[in-house]
């Protein structure tokens, strides 16, 4: 049945449908990537997923198409610019040109600031922010000069704040927050919004062995105004927002999803 003119799925639509839209979503295999990847297609948006495991992102794509979306995969580890520069021409290959470029891979070497090595330094730089910032060299110009885009970057507490031996993670999420900061600068102008998602202490692979600490998951709950930590779940609507037409305006910004763990 066609809604009619003004009804509220037809007002939702408007503000809220990604039909047509192009995503490209890396980290998207698993956990809070996984979550926004499913949120966006099933907002309407053809996905393409970038990850390293094949399992996973097999096992993601078929959930997507389990639910009637248009989904793709492009195994690739980013921690290298050529690699990077593979992936992102794999992933503009089945549905086009992105419009939404989503980035979530990550990874958290937790050893305190003295002992982390060159290697780890750099390991988390290549993946955290050089890679994101190669995928918005390649795909931000393109989204501008069609007039429309969006770029989301996801970041980290330890981007604004200092905890849990937030070493090299925590610069390379700040250098992360700035450089959304940066692209919102160079391509808001040509409608493309750039912004940035915060998560509080989600459960995820990624905070896999902080979370086999029970006291420190019961402590991170009650640093919470909600009086819980975070799933990857709770990030579905915020995408959706930041990536479609309701968002047109919010750019440069960095969007907490925490259960007010910022604020307590």
């Amino acid at each position: 049945m066609t809604p009619l003119p003004g009804s509220v799925p037809s007002y939702l639509a408007e503000l809220f449908s990604l039909d047509g839209r192009v995503a490209v979503v890396t980290g998207g295999s698993s956990g809070i990537g996984r979550a926004v990847a499913e949120a966006l297609a099933r907002a309407g948006a053809r996905v393409v997923i970038i990850a390293r495991d094949p399992q996973r992102l097999a096992d993601a794509v078929a959930a997507l198409r389990g639910h009637g979306c248009q989904a793709e995969h492009v195994a690739a580890d980013l921690s290298t610019a050529a690699r990077v520069r593979a992936a992102a021409e794999q992933a503009a290959a089945p549905f086009g040109e992105p419009d939404i470029l989503v980035n979530c891979a990550g990874i958290n070497l937790r050893p305190p600031l003295p002992d982390l090595d060159d290697a780890q330094w750099e390991a988390t730089m290549d993946l955290n922010l050089r890679a994101p910032f190669l995928l918005g060299q390649r795909f931000g110009p393109g989204m501008a000069e069609r007039g429309w885009g969006r770029i989301i970057n996801v970041a980290s507490q330890q981007a604004f704040r200092a905890f849990g031996n937030s070493g090299a993670y925590g610069a390379s999420k700040g250098g992360l927050a700035a450089l959304t900061r940066s692209q919102a600068e160079a391509w808001s102008p040509h409608g493309v919004c750039c912004n940035t998602l915060v998560p509080g202490f989600v459960l995820t692979p990624l905070t896999a062995e902080a979370a086999a600490d029970p006291a420190r998951v019961a402590a991170m709950a009650a640093r919470t105004l909600t009086g819980r930590n975070g799933l990857p779940e709770d990030f579905a609507g915020a995408a959706v927002f930041l990536a479609s037409p309701a968002a047109a305006a919010v750019t440069g910004h960095a969007l907490f999803v925490d259960g007010g763990f910022a604020a307590h």
